[in-house]
């Protein structure tokens, strides 16, 4: 066997030299929360150059289920406390760390070039509306606060028929955005996204505010550096683009 004749100190400079593979830290947001947290994970990618952020946005009901399963997810951010209250139940989240951020409004919307005036829920009962683009409430909580708005004022069974039924806030936007269908359901923020394709018609009250928590992953595998990245999220930076994008204060 022969044996390098190398100094050590050569060695470990060598080994030095070598390049640094980044550390992975995997953040399962909202799907209405894309665009901000792409905007966020960029710039915490500049601070923080030796990690990279992997975002991975659907339906919040869907994400529980994921970290349910054991996807391998350190941060989670979902825009219900409904759904952040499932994950805590499974034990899938550090409740120390579970912090609301944002808020948002329901609203509806139609395609920019519709001649629909919808003012109010029971407009929806209008010939012209055919079909209504509504998340899944089973799964999806814009989907949920939709629901329950029409089911207080006793509308959902009456628009039931023309209800097309969505993965996520962001195909109900595409579908209305692309006009197929008549009219959907969405948040403010992401109707702000296409104001050349959708038109906002009215915000929907609703007795339960939309509200955003966020929390590192009971089983992340770097949890200072989850809790490194919600701070950042709750920090006067993240705020700014969360501001942007037009998500309001808790």
């Amino acid at each position: 066997m022969r044996f390098s004749s190398r100094p050590l100190a050569a060695v470990l400079l060598a080994l030095a030299a070598l390049p640094v593979s980044a550390k992975d830290l995997t953040v399962s947001a909202a799907a209405s929360l894309k665009d901000a947290f792409q905007e966020i994970a960029a710039q915490y990618q500049r601070q923080h150059p030796g990690v990279e952020v992997r975002l991975n946005t659907a339906g919040s009901g869907a994400l529980v289920q994921q970290l349910k399963q054991g996807a391998p997810v350190d941060v989670l951010a979902t825009a219900d406390q409904a759904s952040m209250d499932e994950a805590n139940k499974n034990k899938s989240i550090d409740p120390a760390s579970r912090k609301t951020f944002v808020r948002n409004d329901l609203v509806m919307v139609v395609p920019k070039n519709s001649n629909i005036r919808l003012q109010k829920l029971s407009d929806l009962q209008q010939s012209a509306i055919r079909r209504i683009a509504l998340s899944n409430p089973d799964s999806v909580p814009v989907g949920r606060y939709s629901k329950q708005a029409l089911t207080k004022a006793g509308l959902f069974e009456a628009v039931k028929p023309k209800l097309i039924t969505t993965q996520n806030v962001r195909q109900s936007l595409d579908y209305v955005a692309r006009g197929e269908v008549d009219a959907g359901f969405v948040y403010r923020t992401d109707a702000a996204l296409m104001p050349d394709k959708v038109s906002i018609t009215a915000a929907v009250p609703l007795d339960t505010p939309v509200s955003y928590p966020i929390a590192v992953a009971a089983h992340s595998s770097d949890k200072a550096e989850a809790r490194r990245f919600v701070d950042f999220v709750l920090s006067p930076a993240g705020r700014k683009v969360l501001d942007k994008y037009g998500f309001s204060r808790p």
